[in-house]
């Protein structure tokens, strides 16, 4: 049996993503990553993309469906590696990127799960 991990944000995408590979017979694990909190950008904590409502729909349907469910918390990576960087480049001046920045060190995020 292969095994799945499936990003989950809470939507209808990625819920029914989980159910199909489900339904193949692999061996789903659902994930939420936690970039960062809503109220650090000064979004309202409920009802917006990203918010705790979207992490329990997500965790909720991965307990429907019988998956093991996990939410792995790099806020404070992700302000130090894309955020920051972000608001430095601006300040100075620069038109930054923050999807390169995302992209360039997410694929480290996964790697340090459970380091500090």
């Amino acid at each position: 049996m292969r095994k799945a991990i499936i990003a989950m944000s809470g939507g209808v995408d990625s819920s029914v993503a989980a159910l199909l590979t489900k339904e193949t017979g692999d061996e789903c694990i659902g994930a939420t990553m936690k970039l960062f909190h809503n109220e650090d950008i000064g979004v309202k904590r409920e009802k917006t993309c990203c918010s705790l409502d979207d992490v329990e729909d997500a965790r909720n349907v991965c307990y429907r469906m019988g998956i093991r469910y996990y939410v792995f918390n790099f806020s404070e990576r992700f302000k130090e590696d894309v955020m920051d960087r972000f608001v430095d480049a601006y300040e100075h001046g620069a038109t930054p990127n923050p999807c390169i920045d995302c992209f360039s060190h997410s694929h480290h995020y996964g790697s340090r799960c459970g380091k500090p």
